[in-house]
């Protein structure tokens, strides 16, 4: 009965209108339902570490990335996690999370970064909520979107003179929306033109203005031994950006649940140069991992194969 209504509400959610992404007409045909409720809806969270070779400063870093894939119910007014969704239906909307970190060392000292962000499953709209942080010993900083009446409040708080706090509105949709997106289904990926808000992590990095850009985005299949899969096994979802100088790829299976398997983030520089960062995956877990945080539970950082960060 489950998935019976979750059919119902999905293929309601697929429908085009004013506020609705570019979406497949196929995706509530191709969707296997009970798969998918088995797997979001299981109550634990799914894990996945990558070794991440990081630009910065104009050289290559050894570094870390974890992205974390979890389902929850979240408050449409306030837009945060509900404690008691059961007694806040109304209120209520389940969405899929992404948690990704990104750790690394630029001489003396470290980066801490993170992204979050909130899409909802049945609503065909883009993620409600994004928020990045960025920690060195220089300081830190935070960017957070918020969806309002089909455009996103944008706030920025950084310790620079020239970005200072800002309050911004933008109306295009996140690139950061665009790994949940795939996660869900990637028919729901809009494909050709459009304008995107270019993903906050790198726009922390590039100090670039915080404003939609031209974009254009290309699903392709993958070139051959990425990651150690085969052509047939792996797709390419390429965005380039017209004026902003960055290119993102993300690998990823070609059937559910879509995991994604590496990432490379161009950055493009004067003089036609370039700089690759390249994210391999190198572990998965599927766990409760907030029920995970007792002394004998760190054996599973070496299951997930995690550097002592």
């Amino acid at each position: 009965m489950k998935h019976l209504l979750f059919l119902l509400l999905f293929v309601a959610a697929c429908k085009p209108g004013d506020d609705a992404t570019t979406a497949s007409d196929d995706v509530a045909r191709t969707l296997d339902f009970d798969t998918f409720g088995d797997y979001w809806y299981q109550g634990k969270a799914e894990l996945n570490t990558y070794d991440l070779e990081q630009y910065r400063y104009g050289e290559k870093r050894d570094a870390e990335a974890v992205l974390i894939f979890v389902t929850e119910d979240f408050s449409k007014d306030k837009q945060v996690k509900l404690d008691e969704p059961q007694r806040n239906q109304r209120d209520a909307q389940k969405v899929l999370k992404m948690n990704m970190t990104k750790k690394f060392v630029t001489g003396i000292y470290p980066y801490s970064m993170m992204l979050s962000v909130f899409t909802p499953v049945y609503d065909s709209i883009p993620a409600v909520k994004v928020t990045a942080s960025s920690q060195e010993w220089c300081g830190h900083t935070f960017t957070q979107l918020n969806r309002e009446a089909g455009v996103y409040r944008a706030q920025l708080f950084s310790y620079f003179e020239k970005e200072s706090d800002q309050n911004l509105t933008l109306d295009a949709m996140p690139e950061d929306n665009i790994w949940t997106l795939l996660r869900l289904n990637p028919n729901q990926v809009p494909t050709g033109d459009l304008k995107l808000i270019p993903g906050l992590l790198d726009q922390r990095l590039t100090h670039e203005p915080l404003e939609a850009e031209d974009a254009t985005i290309r699903k392709t299949d993958a070139p051959t031994g990425m990651a150690g899969y085969s052509a047939k096994g792996l797709k390419m979802l390429t965005v380039r950006y017209k004026n902003y100088p960055r290119e993102l790829r993300i690998y990823y299976t070609v059937g559910f649940p879509y995991e994604i398997v590496g990432w490379e983030e161009i950055r493009r520089l004067d003089g036609g140069k370039e700089e690759v960062s390249r994210a391999t995956r190198k572990a998965k877990l599927i766990t409760d991992y907030w029920t995970k945080n007792k002394n004998e539970h760190a054996p599973l950082r070496r299951e997930l194969k995690l550097k002592n960060q």
